[in-house]
């Protein structure tokens, strides 16, 4: 729990550091630039050596996918249901399907599942959220940034390849099986370590509870289904199909997430309603201080 209570922490400083005259209005972008282009790519070079493909641990590894594929449907319709505009769709693509499985994940499945839950949740976060986050999340945000009037399969192509943390996960898959020196090593932690705090800084510092009343619709609709719909759908899919145990429990609760932190500074980079991806982020996580223990209490 005390990495939850970071997170709030880094939201306030952010939060307060806004109403300095000296921090300059755009300090916001700045911080998500260095998280795009330094701290988040040092994660992923730090977390693909822990990757282990196996056919083990089925359920948790397939899991994020299911619900990506349900989810990213789900937005689609009810884009067209409420006219939600192009920028906000895409923020919502982006934001939704992946949630807070480390950060956050870790230590509150090891709090409240003890220890022998951990397998289940770092196979969740890193065969689904971090993929995810190197793959998925890039490819949506070169098709709907604004930045690009009509993307074009080469346009697109060129932004993936270009992406900073794209290249991150290549650069970590070829260099999987070699030894960092330790100055490199230590480096690349360091900058790693950062990426959290950083990020949620410049949330708070962008954090509004004002919303327009466009953004009313999304907003509410991205709470609900990030921290009551997937979990339910987590739930429905594997006790549908018979399933139950530690494995199917570890994997609905990773499900209940709040939005990932990383994902939300990407869909604010590419200039996708950044506003609103700041509050789901915001009122995500101080939501999840209730919904998460009661998902955990729903599943005993």
């Amino acid at each position: 729990m005390d990495n939850f209570y970071l997170v709030l922490a880094y939201l306030v400083i952010g939060f307060g550091l806004r109403r300095l005259p000296a921090m300059p209005q755009n300090s916001g972008i700045v911080l998500n630039i260095y998280v795009l282009y330094v701290a988040l790519p040092a994660l992923i070079l730090k977390n693909v050596p822990l990757l282990q493909f196996s056919s083990a641990l089925l359920i948790p590894a397939v899991t994020p996918w299911l619900l990506l594929v349900i989810v990213v449907a789900l937005i689609l319709v009810l884009s067209k249901v409420f006219g939600w505009s192009r920028d906000i769709t895409g923020a919502l693509l982006i934001i939704l399907p992946l949630g807070n499985t480390s950060f956050l994940g870790f230590p509150m499945t090891q709090a409240l599942f003890g220890s022998e839950a951990m397998p289940y949740a770092v196979i969740y976060d890193q065969v689904g959220s971090f993929i995810a986050l190197a793959t998925y999340v890039t490819i949506i945000a070169a098709i709907y940034s604004p930045h690009v009037s009509k993307p074009t399969a080469k346009s697109i192509i060129i932004k993936i390849i270009s992406f900073p943390s794209f290249l991150a996960l290549v650069a970590g898959l070829l260099l999987r099986d070699l030894s960092f020196p330790p100055l490199a090593e230590s480096l690349i932690n360091n900058l790693a370590a950062t990426l959290v705090p950083v990020v949620m800084i410049a949330v708070g510092f962008q954090l509004s509870f004002r919303f327009s009343k466009s953004e009313i619709s999304p907003l509410v609709s991205a709470l609900s289904i990030k921290l009551l719909m997937m979990p339910l759908f987590a739930w429905a899919i594997w006790r549908g199909a018979g399933q139950t145990g530690l494995a199917v429990d570890i994997s609905i609760f990773q499900a209940a997430m709040p939005p990932m932190i990383s994902a939300g500074a990407i869909a604010i980079m590419a200039g996708l309603a950044p506003r609103l991806v700041s509050g789901i982020i915001g009122v995500g996580i101080l939501l999840g201080l209730v919904s998460l223990p009661l998902v955990f209490w729903l599943l005993h």
